[in-house]
């Protein structure tokens, strides 16, 4: 299975791609799988046990009425939002579930849905174990799936190859022009006389036409803008115990002097005037982008999965940043920064991890600063060596970052983090662009330190809440 660019960056909804999103294709997955071997009517109880990561912070990230939704039948692409809430308090009070919409089981969450955040699956931090029973209390049938990062599912009879396989590895030779690390996609621009998102392009055609290519990606930018624009619009707190009020609509106010406008979509987000009052005043529109989109993450709202969703206000960030701030700016250029960050990402995915519950944050908003910035540098004019250079700055001056969300909630430090890599982003964009393309670590070195680093760090800084600040701010 080779991945594709809409692997990478999937709609979906909040808090967490791992968490929240992966999970709820799990129950699906596993619920189908019941109809499938023609198991459903014998189903009287279901379990689903979580383990590792999603056993210590899968509460806080919306893992269990993922799962209770995944049962459902839904999608993350497509449910209702809206109704969710509602959905799963007349759950909690009727103890009612419509397994696939098809029959109705007695399934109690208190004492269906079990979390061990002290015991671990052999093949990934993030394991599920779904068991069906029938009237008779007997098990029926039982799977464990993986939840291994940016949505991303695998189940455990294809995951145990022998090796272990924690990480995606495609099979990349049912593409026009495979490759397997930054340098073999450098020279692959270099014999084909092709960018970055060029390359990436030859590669999708394999599965769509240049026509689709065009509307998917235009699709999950107006996903990525809506985002924001529902981000700037919506005052109050996030939801949690943490009481966290949202930034974002009083910042976009004071940027754009719009008091009392409310927002309804994308188009109504202003272009910041020109020239700015003042010229540091770019970062705090970068700020309120990134900080919008991961505000509606913690929310439970729509967002887009760039790579994962604790991270996925930075390309959002980076892309409003384009078409705001840079004059030539195009809807050609919004594809071919999705394209290239695509490509980004997907050495990321198979040659290391984009799952913190696996290589800390690192994994998440390091990889997204690095899409980010390779991305933005190929659009506003870099080379393929600069590209690469933006993407290696992107990913250096986050090694080692832990994944220590307090509460196990995706809320602090992940919000302000990312509008922070946001703007680290564009620094290392630019700063590649002055140079020629040549620089001492590669894109593959600082992808295999990352990968190094993340092996190396301690459970408790990986997504456990046992670690970090979410061990030494005080719940009240």
């Amino acid at each position: 299975m080779a991945v594709s660019v809409f692997d990478l960056f999937k709609v979906g909804i909040g808090p967490s791609s791992s968490h929240t999103v992966g999970p709820m294709r799990a129950a699906r997955l596993f619920a189908l799988h019941l109809q499938s071997s023609q198991l459903l009517s014998r189903v009287a109880r279901l379990e689903c046990a979580l383990y590792g990561s999603l056993g210590a912070t899968g509460k806080g990230h919306g893992s269990d009425k993922a799962v209770i939704l995944g049962l459902m039948g839904e999608q993350p692409d497509t449910v209702d939002v809206d109704t969710i809430a509602a959905r799963i308090a007349a759950l909690q009070t009727t103890h009612r579930l419509d397994l696939l919409g098809t029959q109705t089981l007695d399934f109690d969450p208190a004492r269906d849905i079990v979390f061990f955040a002290l015991k671990q699956l052999p093949l990934h931090a993030n394991g599920l174990r779904f068991s069906a029973h029938d009237a008779a209390g007997a098990l029926i049938e039982q799977r464990v799936y993986y939840s291994v990062g940016g949505g991303f599912v695998v189940s455990e009879d294809v995951a145990a190859d022998g090796e272990k396989q924690k990480r995606i590895a495609p099979d990349t030779t049912v593409l026009p022009l495979p490759f397997h690390s930054g340098a073999e996609l450098l020279e692959l621009t270099r014999a084909h006389q092709l960018s970055i998102a060029g390359v990436m392009r030859s590669n999708e055609q394999h599965w769509r036409s240049d026509a689709e290519i065009n509307r998917g990606l235009q699709h999950i930018w107006q996903v990525m803008q809506a985002c924001v624009a529902h981000g700037c619009a919506t005052e109050g707190e996030l939801p949690g115990w943490l009481h966290v009020q949202r930034r974002a609509p009083k910042l976009y106010r004071t940027l754009s002097g719009a008091h009392g406008v409310a927002l309804t979509d994308a188009s109504a987000l202003p272009m910041p005037p020109t020239p700015l009052s003042d010229p540091l005043q770019v970062i705090d529109w970068v700020n309120l982008f990134a900080l919008a989109v991961n505000e509606e993450n913690a929310a439970g709202g729509r967002v887009v999965t760039a790579p994962t969703n604790g991270a996925a206000g930075i390309i959002p960030a980076m892309l409003h940043y384009y078409t705001r701030f840079v004059p030539d700016a195009s809807e050609a250029g919004v594809a071919d920064f999705l394209l290239t960050a695509g490509a980004i990402g997907l050495l990321y995915k198979e040659n290391a991890s984009i799952s913190g519950a696996e290589v800390g944050c690192q994994g998440e908003v390091g990889v997204a600063c690095s899409m980010a910035a390779g991305a933005l540098c190929a659009v506003i004019g870099g080379t393929p060596e600069q590209v690469e250079n933006a993407a290696e700055i992107g990913m250096e001056h986050h090694l080692g970052l832990t994944c220590d969300p307090v509460g196990g909630l995706v809320q602090v430090p992940c919000i302000e983090r990312n509008a922070i890599a946001s703007v680290q982003a564009l620094n290392a964009a630019r700063m590649a662009l002055h140079g020629d393309g040549r620089h001492i670590v590669s894109l593959d070195q600082v992808i295999k330190t990352m990968r190094d680093t993340g092996a190396d760090m301690q459970t408790k800084y990986k997504e456990t809440a046992r670690g970090g600040l979410a061990v030494n701010i005080v719940e009240c």
